[in-house]
């Protein structure tokens, strides 16, 4: 069984940063990709960002390029997501995942996630 351990989220004014973390275990992380998911209240589960097992390749949400940015630790297993330049309807529910590859559709794990809001 996968787990995830999730954090980093809080709250921060429009234009602030904040940095999330995420370890997981449970799987041969160095085989999976890993990302990033957000639920708003109201709203649909969406994809943020994703990075491959060797983190040389990434793929990212248009409503977030150019702000956020994804990485993977040397050790496999840890994840991470440096958000830049925060907007309010960044404002959401931020989960950790992992999947077979970086593409949004094969993400089949999910952690317990992470609040973020950002304030006008």
């Amino acid at each position: 069984q996968v787990q995830f351990l999730e954090s980093g989220g809080g709250s921060v004014q429009a234009g602030g940063s904040l940095r999330l973390s995420c370890a997981a275990s449970g799987r041969t992380f160095s085989s999976y990709a890993m990302g990033w998911f957000r639920q708003a209240p109201g709203k649909e589960r969406e994809f943020v960002a994703s990075i491959n097992y060797s983190g040389v390749n990434t793929a990212y949400d248009d409503s977030v390029k150019g702000r956020f940015t994804i990485s993977r630790g040397a050790a496999k297993n840890m994840v991470y997501l440096q958000m830049n330049r925060l907007k309010p309807e960044d404002t959401a529910v931020y989960y950790c995942a992992t999947g077979a590859t970086i593409a949004r559709g094969s993400f089949d794990s999910w952690g317990q996630g992470t609040q973020v809001t950002v304030s006008s």
